[in-house]
C-alpha cells in the first residue's frame, strides 16, 4: 500500500508543503506533484512517485553532501582514508567477513551492524568525526553496532567495558575492579586477587 502524502509529510530531507499542479508528460500522462521544502531551506516541486520511492531525497544537496563527505574521508582511496572512515570499514569487516581477524568475537557470535550503518554517510551523521585517541565502542558489549549502543571511547574506557569486566557495588556506587583500584590507589592485581579468593566487596575494598 502506497504511503499517503499530506502537508507536513516528511520524506528524507524533504517536507511536503502542499499539492502542486500535476506534472504532464509529453505523452499526455498526468502525475501528481508536491511542493516541498528541503532541510537546507530550498523549495522545489517533486513528483509523488519520486518521494515514495526515495528517488528524490532533497533539493540536490543530499547528493552533494554525500559526495563531499566521501571525498573528505577518502572513500575509495585507501591512502587518504580518515580515522572515522577506517573505524566504519573495520567495524563492518569484523562483523561481516568470516576471514577477518577476530571475526569469532563479533560476527561469529551474532554481533551485527545495523542496516542504517551500511551507509558511511549515515554512520557519520550519527556518530560524528572520531576524536583523536578514540575508537568505536559498544555500550552493551553483547549488543549490535547501532546508534543507541555506540560511542567514541578511549582505550581505557573500552578496557573497563568488556565481557570479562567484573563490577563491584559499594556504598551505592558501581565500578569495575580496575576503576575501584584506580580510585583507591590500590594495585589492580591485588584487588582482583582478593575478589577471586571470594572476599566480600567491603573487605576487598578496605
Amino acid at each position: 500500500m502506497s504511503r499517503q502524502i499530506d502537508a507536513g509529510s516528511v520524506f528524507a530531507w524533504l517536507t511536503v508543503i502542499h499539492r502542486a499542479p500535476d506534472h504532464i508528460t509529453p505523452a499526455g500522462k498526468s502525475h501528481r506533484a508536491y511542493y516541498c521544502r528541503c532541510r537546507c531551506g530550498v523549495e522545489k516541486t517533486v513528483l509523488g512517485a519520486a518521494l515514495r520511492s526515495g528517488a528524490t531525497k532533497s533539493c540536490g544537496c543530499f547528493s552533494r553532501s554525500s559526495s563531499a563527505a566521501r571525498t573528505r574521508h577518502g572513500f575509495g582511496v585507501r591512502k587518504n582514508r580518515t580515522g572515522t572512515y577506517n573505524s566504519w570499514a573495520q567495524m563492518r569487516h569484523r562483523c561481516n567477513n568470516m576471514d577477518a581477524v577476530g571475526y569469532q568475537h563479533y560476527g561469529g557470535r551474532g554481533i551485527k551492524v545495523c542496516e542504517r550503518w551500511n551507509s558511511f554517510e549515515k554512520f557519520l551523521a550519527d556518530m560524528g568525526e572520531r576524536p583523536a585517541g578514540h575508537s568505536i565502542d559498544r555500550i552493551d558489549v553483547n549488543g549490535n553496532y547501532e546508534p543507541d549502543n555506540c560511542r567514541w571511547a578511549t582505550a581505557e574506557a573500552q578496557r573497563n567495558n568488556t565481557r570479562r569486566s567484573i563490577f563491584l557495588t559499594h556504598n551505592g556506587e558501581t565500578k569495575t575492579v580496575r576503576q575501584w583500584a584506580d580510585a583507591l590507589g590500590m594495585p589492580y592485581g591485588k584487588l582482583r586477587s582478593r575478589i577471586k579468593r571470594g572476599w566480600t566487596t567491603e573487605r576487598a575494598l578496605s
